[in-house]
């Protein structure tokens, strides 16, 4: 769940305008009914925000792990990547996102653990379902799925004292040709930014190597939005924006966690906010993609949390950098769903 409408939107920076003319292929996307917050059980230990809805505990000085914490770190990275699955699994034209938001909720509960964006900073659902052109941020609701539509989902569980954030975009029954690189170059963009980390490495690292990729596709980059630290705080430093910014020069060490999670667009990066204060979209309509891990540097690399532990580990020590973790599937129901 990235940084920016929780305060306010970052200053805008320049940009290269992107080079692709897009082509509208559904409606703009409309907000529908909003269902009640969902209840979670008294014994799931929860954040401090969960009943007043504000934060209250702040990012310590220090923002290395020792290993107990990496290790819970580790742990709800999996669960993360575990419900996500779950979710994925119900998507389908007809279905709505506010079913989604019921199958994320009762999934992290499954795991032990309270669905981290509810009741943040007063945001009312388990799960943020981004549609079309909706940046980030979306609120699940009464719209149904459609045939050639593209959503995000972005899963945040709160497991053991620690969260775990992580997103993937999915494609409903069969989508254009331009959607369809989104998705694949937005990827790709996720994962050369994680290799682009390293012990002693800057942040701006990240943000040349996802701006290189995006803009050799000539799609573009949204600014307003940006990944961030997190562990037992959902949300502190180091600020990890997607393009590069020659003043990001933040130094990594072994033991930091954050997030990385490119948002892509077709058209321009410009963006609005709705009345709701939460959804971000683009402002020319133009579709966006976002993919998202959490990730720990190493001394000899950087591991991505939010994978469980058969999946590949492409940048960590001995590991192919060739081979990522692949993509979640959709409509892949078991008898647990």
């Amino acid at each position: 769940m990235s940084s920016g409408s929780f305060t306010v939107m970052a200053k805008r920076k320049k940009r290269r305008p992107a080079m692709r003319q897009t082509v509208r292929t559904s409606d703009p996307v409309l907000p529908g009914h909003v269902s009640p917050m969902r209840s979670v059980p008294a014994q799931i230990p929860r954040p401090d925000y969960a009943e007043r809805g504000v934060p209250i505990q702040t990012a310590p000085v220090d923002l290395r792990k020792n290993l107990e914490t990496e290790e819970r770190m580790r742990v709800a990275g999996s669960a993360a990547r575990r419900v996500l699955r779950r979710v994925a699994a119900h998507i389908a034209p007809g279905i709505t996102t506010e079913h989604l938001d019921q199958i994320c909720h009762e999934a992290c509960i499954d795991e032990g653990g309270y669905p981290s964006p509810l009741n943040y900073n007063g945001y009312p659902k388990s799960l943020c379902t981004s549609i079309n052109e909706i940046i980030c941020h979306g609120i699940p609701d009464s719209r149904p799925l459609q045939d050639g539509d593209i959503v995000n989902c972005d899963v945040t569980i709160f497991l053991n004292g620690v969260h775990g954030d992580h997103s993937e975009t999915f494609a409903i029954g069969q989508i254009d040709d331009q959607s369809l690189e989104l998705i694949q170059v937005t990827r790709e963009c996720l994962y050369l930014g994680i290799a682009a980390v390293q012990s002693g490495g800057r942040v701006s690292d990240i943000g040349r190597a996802i701006q290189d990729r995006a803009e050799s596709a000539g799609f573009g980059i949204v600014r307003e939005f940006i990944g961030h630290g997190v562990g037992e705080v959902f949300h502190h430093l180091p600020n990890i924006p997607h393009y590069y910014e020659p003043s990001a020069q933040f130094e990594f060490h072994p033991g930091m966690t954050f997030t990385i999670e490119p948002m892509i667009t077709i058209g321009s990066p410009n963006a609005n906010l709705w009345d709701d204060g939460w959804t971000a979209a683009t402002k020319d309509f133009s579709r966006t993609a976002q993919f998202e891990h959490t990730v720990l540097v190493k001394d000899d690399g950087v591991e991505i949390l939010t994978v469980e532990q058969h999946e590949a580990q492409p940048f960590a020590k001995g590991g192919n950098s060739d081979d990522w973790p692949q993509a979640i599937p959709v409509g892949q129901t078991t008898t647990n769903d």
